[in-house]
């Protein structure tokens, strides 16, 4: 049976980077199922209140806040998403024209940006969790700073991912976690 992790003929150096994206891939795939459920809770919530508003004539006090915090939280992992799959703003009238290496110049200056925006979510984002932790949303009394705890989650993803596509390392990732077969061929 193959390693999962990596091939006998990689060398150490590639190896370790088989290792590092096989621990980020498993947590992101996790994250990915949860991102799921979240969408099921917040279709959930939003029905029941909904139903309680039209038919009982009561309103679910939590569920607007709720809703809204799962829906923050998905932002941030639909974020990361996005940047995973290449589907981030692009502006392709500009670059369409131009020669392959300035495209290619081009790429590496929005991975680099992308990057940025990333650990910008985390440094802030780790922050403003930190400093809204003290205060409690309305209805629920919960902590506010659960409010945007995704939001350094996704900027990890989102710098990772990033970093994958400037240097070339997307080959390391395992599709195999997703069903895909093991260790496609490179570009």
């Amino acid at each position: 049976m193959p390693n999962p992790v990596f091939q006998e003929n990689m060398s150490i150096l590639e190896k370790i980077f088989s290792c590092i994206t096989f621990v980020f891939d498993v947590v992101y795939r996790i994250l990915l199922t949860y991102a799921k459920l979240v969408l099921l809770v917040i279709i959930a919530i939003v029905s029941a209140q909904v139903f309680s508003r039209k038919f009982i004539g009561t309103s679910i006090r939590w569920s607007e806040e709720v809703a809204l915090l799962l829906m923050v939280w998905l932002a941030f992992i639909s974020m990361a998403i996005g940047v995973e799959k290449h589907l981030h703003i692009a502006i392709e009238m500009f670059v369409k024209p131009m020669p392959q290496k300035v495209k290619k110049i081009i790429e590496k200056i929005n991975d680099i940006a992308t990057m940025l925006f990333g650990i910008i979510l985390v440094i802030y984002g780790r922050n403003l969790v930190a400093h809204t932790m003290t205060s409690t949303l309305p209805a629920t009394q919960w902590p506010a700073g659960i409010a945007y705890m995704m939001m350094p989650v996704g900027g990890i993803f989102i710098t990772y991912f990033s970093f994958l596509s400037l240097f070339n390392l997307e080959k390391y990732r395992h599709p195999e976690l997703e069903g895909k077969s093991i260790f496609k061929e490179a570009k």
